[in-house]
């Protein structure tokens, strides 16, 4: 598998040990995750737009509605994925810090015709939800006509991932210093009250799973 690309703005120039060059790292960072940040420029100001996403080799997949301002654009965008697996509790407070996993990604997205978005939307659902796609009812064609799917290559990356403890054990403090983990996983499904058919194995099985695995 190749590397991450080194561009300008995907160099590590800080805190380069934490950097991570192989697009394995980038692949364990997406798939870890569903909610991502899409970082645009609209009427000249930033905005920063949260959203579920979906991916393959290739691209990071957004979803939205046709009247969405941030699915319109048509230069460089920044989408970011964030983790965070704990805090680093130091000796001294310049020295607290955070456990994560990250990535960023920039690239002008492309917004996919109507015989791309279903296998987009399929690549997307599946990411969020396994199994849900052969579940439940496809999109019909005025919900497709509704809909914005924008793919953005993952050629131009940037990983970071911070793990272990603090860096100040010859910091002569005594105080206690380590790691407060943190870990999320889904709870029992709670079933709307005008379904009538039970929970589908493909979701109750993710039980007590880590999020969104």
């Amino acid at each position: 598998m190749s590397d991450l690309s080194s561009t300008g703005r995907t160099r590590h120039r800080r805190l380069r040990e934490q950097g991570r060059s192989d697009r394995a790292s980038l692949f364990a960072v997406l798939q870890a995750g569903f909610v991502c940040h899409l970082g645009v420029v609209s009427d000249g100001v930033p905005m920063v737009v949260p959203t579920v996403y979906g991916f393959d080799a290739d691209y990071i997949y957004l979803h939205g509605s046709v009247a969405s301002q941030s699915l319109t654009q048509t230069t460089t965008v920044c989408v970011t994925i964030t983790h965070v697996d704990g805090l680093v509790l130091a000796r001294s407070v310049f020295e607290h810090g955070v456990n994560y996993r990250s990535a960023m990604i920039y690239g002008v997205p492309r917004r996919l015709d109507s015989d791309e978005k279903l296998s987009a939307l399929r690549c997307l659902t599946e990411h969020i939800a396994p199994g849900q796609w052969d579940y439940a009812r496809r999109p019909s064609r005025k919900e497709l006509a509704a809909t914005t799917i924008l793919a953005i290559s993952l050629e131009e990356a940037s990983v970071k991932v911070r793990q272990g403890p603090p860096d100040d054990a010859d910091d002569p403090h005594d105080v206690w210093a380590g790691v407060l983990p943190l870990t999320g996983s889904w709870q029992p499904p709670v079933t709307d009250p005008h379904a009538t058919r039970p929970v589908p194995a493909h979701i109750s099985r993710r039980v007590g799973t880590l999020s969104p695995a």
